[in-house]
């Protein structure tokens, strides 16, 4: 279970979380056996961990407490995180550290694209924190890592995972920051809507579900060869007649790829989880995401954004090119 402290900050550790610290505790559920992953001890997450130090890098799959952080390091396969580790928006379901965050540093994208290199990763993914303090919510800086990744592993396939750009321009005008980060030209746009539009609210308040629609909506329309994505989370009291209906917005959006994943309890200050979706019910979730048109579906308990996204690349493309061959 994470901390609600600052434990990067030694013996001057501030709150984590410092807008959650005067909430009611929420309680924790047991978890069930599908959903028990053992702690990392592998040569190759060892490794991992330490090329992302060595290159003064931060990775979502630390931040976040991701569950599958044993197994895709040990495959050195790092999510990394962008513009630094706090973010400006607090979620109730995220472990991301929240406050004022530092000024951009000019020298990360250089770095990135070394770090890509050196892994010799033929996949890599991109996240970041909300930058809601920027002019153009970050935008400039995804795209010059893109540039870096671009010029320092050119053979490497690129997936980034946005923020909303929300209020960053106007979305019928050319203004629009987003634009930046598509014209970059990353192989997979990634957009998470995170959970339906009734839950927007108390889980995702810094949000809006049709801004965050339509930003997957106007990748498409911007550059159609990009393949585009968004996942969902499931187990904070959604219905499925819920789910359903996201599928069928997202599909009107040309979203390409959905993954679906078990929301997990960070700790006893975030959102509470309603149920533990069990493993078929997210067959059955997969099956009905299919049969609506999406090229590629990864639906599970331990789904998340980035979990195999190397092997479902492979996947994604394949499945474009057998659309287009009928």
């Amino acid at each position: 279970m994470a901390t609600l402290l600052d434990t990067k900050g030694g013996p001057d550790a501030r709150p984590r979380h410092p807008e959650k610290q005067g909430r009611e505790d929420t309680p924790l559920q047991r978890k069930p056996p599908w959903i028990r992953v053992k702690a990392p001890t592998s040569e190759g997450y060892l490794e991992t961990r330490q090329i992302v130090r060595d290159a003064k890098l931060v990775t979502v799959c630390e931040e976040a407490s991701c569950p599958n952080i044993g197994e895709c390091w040990t495959k050195k396969h790092a999510t990394l995180m962008i513009m630094g580790d706090t973010c400006t928006r607090a979620c109730s379901f995220c472990n991301v550290r929240t406050g004022m965050p530092g000024p951009l540093d000019a020298d990360e994208p250089r770095r990135v694209g070394e770090t890509v290199a050196k892994m010799g990763l033929g996949h890599v993914v991109i996240t970041s924190v909300d930058r809601d303090d920027l002019a153009d919510g970050g935008a400039e800086h995804f795209a010059a890592v893109v540039r870096a990744i671009r010029m320092a592993a050119p053979k490497s396939t690129i997936e980034i995972l946005t923020p909303d750009f929300l209020r960053k321009g106007s979305l019928s005008s050319k203004d629009w920051a987003a634009d930046i980060v598509i014209d970059a030209k990353p192989d997979v746009f990634n957009h998470n809507l995170e959970t339906v539009p009734r839950l927007y609210l108390s889980i995702r308040p810094g949000s809006r579900y049709y801004h965050s629609l339509r930003l997957l909506e106007r990748v498409k329309e911007r550059d159609p060869s990009q393949f585009t994505k968004s996942g969902l989370m499931v187990g904070l009291g959604e219905s499925k007649e819920e789910v359903m209906q996201v599928m069928d917005d997202m599909r009107s959006a040309g979203v390409d790829f959905l993954t679906i994943g078990q929301y997990l309890q960070p700790t006893r200050k975030h959102a509470a989880v309603d149920r533990f979706v069990t493993p078929d019910e997210f067959a059955t979730y997969e099956t009905i995401a299919k049969a609506k048109g999406f090229l590629l579906v990864s639906a599970s308990p331990l789904t998340r954004s980035s979990y195999h996204a190397d092997e479902d690349f492979a996947k994604l493309k394949a499945a474009r090119e057998t659309q287009l061959a009928r």
